[in-house]
């Protein structure tokens, strides 16, 4: 999973320096619309509300990052689009600044996140989608990682469960509808083996490892309650 978005990127807030051509009200402040060109490089064209950046409007980094969107009392507040210098795009809704609400983030390795975010990180519910593997978890974030009840969705299978602090832990269902059957089992967390560790791993490096109980057949009632997995697989369609 790519937990790399892009570092925020601070706006200039020393909004009456630099060169600026627009409205103005009657203390001289700017007001309405109006362009900026900011003393670190950056540019604004938008607008205004007594001297502070207020409404629509498009910022640009000199780094080569965009927003366009809405602000509020000189913060990103709304419906808005970030572009980030490395290609990759979040589109949603803002608050005091930081990325809060329901959006999208499309990363620079094509992976995506569609759903909930709390000051910059994932929280709530999303579904992250994995570009090389076309694997989707679809569930609960807590503080940008999987954590609660989620779905693990493969081609062929899924799995039901649970995750905390991004790992998967307790009790679950592998599906495969295809089949007509499921598997059920628990997943225990135990210490890694040592080749199981990276250089980079700490000593006490925990993994989870599933343990089967049983598999039963799925009804066609039960099959229409989870939902098909679709695929292209023509194998697959004709089991």
């Amino acid at each position: 999973m790519s937990d790399d978005e892009a570092e925020d990127i601070e706006e200039e807030e020393g909004v009456y320096l630099g060169e600026y051509e627009g409205g103005r009200n009657e203390r001289d402040e700017r007001h309405g619309f109006g362009k900026a060109i900011l003393p670190n490089g950056d540019t604004y064209e938008g607008y205004y509300e007594n001297g502070k950046r207020q409404g629509e409007g498009v910022y640009r980094f000199k780094n080569g990052a965009r927003y366009i969107g809405f602000y509020f009392e000189n913060k990103k507040h709304g419906q808005g689009t970030f572009y980030y210098p490395d290609g990759s795009v979040y589109e949603g809704t803002w608050s005091d600044g930081q990325r809060n609400g329901r959006g999208k983030y499309t990363y620079v390795n094509g992976d995506t996140y569609e759903g909930e975010w709390r000051d910059h990180v994932r929280h709530g519910q999303g579904t992250y989608i994995f570009a090389e593997t076309k694997l989707r978890y679809e569930g609960t974030w807590k503080a940008g990682r999987m954590d609660g009840f989620g779905e693990l969705i493969h081609t062929h299978h899924k799995y039901l469960g649970f995750w905390k602090d991004g790992m998967v832990v307790g009790k679950g269902r592998y599906i495969f509808p295809h089949l007509s059957c499921q598997q059920t089992g628990e997943y225990l967390v135990t210490p890694a083996k040592d080749d199981e560790k990276t250089a980079d791993d700490v000593d006490n490096k925990m993994i989870p490892r599933w343990k089967a109980s049983k598999i039963e057949v799925i009804s066609d009632e039960a099959k229409a309650a989870i939902g098909e997995i679709k695929t292209s697989d023509p194998a697959v369609r004709a089991s």
